[in-house]
């Protein structure tokens, strides 16, 4: 049996958990693919951004036990964020189809973007049952047994980003994500102090986690960093002050302090490493570019001509982590940008940092009661 679910969730928590997906993923497990789990959230010390899943989550998990008739026997197996970008595909298979995945109950796909719209291709075929084809639409869920029942693909992507969130039950208590997600969260959130935005800065994975090459391809001469990718197909690009030895490791400049440009202009906010300046830079283009949410906000934003040796420095960071910029165009489509207010953006540095504070304050007063009741869910605060 499958079923679709029209329009399941509001418009506001579709462009949330897609700033968290382009602030967040790293390479997916499959070519072209891209993930944000919640485990990974919470190792890049980005537990708070969690919270935006819990309510969407809860409404697949009851709409699953509904249609199934099995209410308080499932738990959640897997919760991510997923997108195919250009060249993605997956032909006939079922969800249950390895070993490893025989726990896997049921499926939900809920669509955070349309077909036509965002991206092109990338259609949802059964093989078996009614509908036989579907066309994701912004707000749409997907739900049915992961056995070969339900047996499906997905058409190659021919262009844009097709973004899921997508989630498996299984009846089986001991692949229960939630209860692996808590003993997480109590190891790395416990110990913050609350409402310090320093204690609240994304730390980044491994490099090779945000290596993106055509096929997958292990060779680092071909592709990009895609936080690197992300933040070109915003507008930016990325300066470090220190000079850069070639001879030497450079894997680990990615976590140093560095600064944004903008065309030929220096941004002179420092930030602590490039994902906390790519999670500030979505923040804006979600909240403020186009809503003015923070037009009445007061900010001293300052910029500077960039000088020879600084274009130099981009040009030599873009050499080795943005090899392909034509790829990247490909797989990333430029944003539709506003104009750019710099005094804006400052003031989005803000309430980026209050927004985090905000979800973090949640997070420790949800804690006990997830403890207790060992699941994941929305607390009434």
């Amino acid at each position: 049996m499958n079923f679709i679910e029209k329009k399941l969730f509001f418009f506001f928590a579709k462009q949330e958990l897609e700033f968290i997906h382009k602030s967040c993923s790293t390479i997916g497990y499959r070519p072209n693919v891209f993930s944000t789990t919640l485990s990974h959230l919470i190792a890049t010390n980005s537990a708070h951004l969690i919270i935006p899943f819990l309510p969407i989550r809860d409404r697949l998990k009851e709409k699953v036990e509904e249609t199934f008739g099995c209410e308080y026997e499932l738990v959640t197996e897997f919760t991510g964020l997923i997108s195919w970008s250009r060249g993605a595909s997956i032909g006939w298979h079922s969800d249950d189809n390895r070993p490893y995945l025989k726990q896997r109950d049921f499926t939900a796909v809920c669509y955070l973007n349309g077909y036509g719209k965002d991206f092109e291709g990338g259609l949802f075929h059964f093989q078996d049952g009614e509908p036989k084809t579907i066309a994701p639409m912004v707000g749409d869920a997907v739900i049915y047994t992961a056995d070969g029942r339900n047996t499906h693909s997905v058409d190659e992507v021919t262009s844009g980003e097709r973004l899921t969130l997508t989630l498996w039950f299984s009846r089986d208590s001991s692949h229960d994500e939630d209860a692996k997600l808590i003993l997480l969260l109590k190891e790395n959130v416990l110990h913050k102090s609350n409402n310090v935005p320093w204690s609240l800065l994304p730390l980044p994975a491994s490099d090779n986690m945000y290596w993106f090459s055509p096929h997958q391809a292990s060779n680092q001469d071909i592709g990009f960093d895609i936080r690197l990718g992300r933040l070109h197909a915003l507008g930016f690009d990325v300066y470090y002050s220190r000079d850069m030895n070639f001879g030497s490791d450079l894997s680990e400049l990615l976590m140093e302090p560095m600064q944004l440009a903008r065309r030929d202009q220096l941004l002179d906010h420092k930030f602590v490493n490039i994902l906390h300046s790519l999670q500030v830079a979505q923040f804006y283009f979600w909240k403020a570019c186009k809503s003015r949410a923070f037009t009445n906000e007061v900010q001293s934003g300052k910029a500077v001509r960039l000088s020879r040796s600084q274009s130099e420095k981009i040009a030599q960071v873009n050499s080795i982590f943005l090899k392909d910029t034509k790829l990247v165009e490909t797989v990333f489509q430029s944003a539709d940008q506003c104009y750019f207010n710099l005094a804006t953006f400052s003031a989005a540095i803000t309430e980026w940092e209050d927004y985090s504070c905000k979800l973090h304050k949640e997070i420790l007063l949800s804690l006990p009661q997830w403890r207790a009741h060992q699941a994941i869910y929305s607390v009434k605060i």
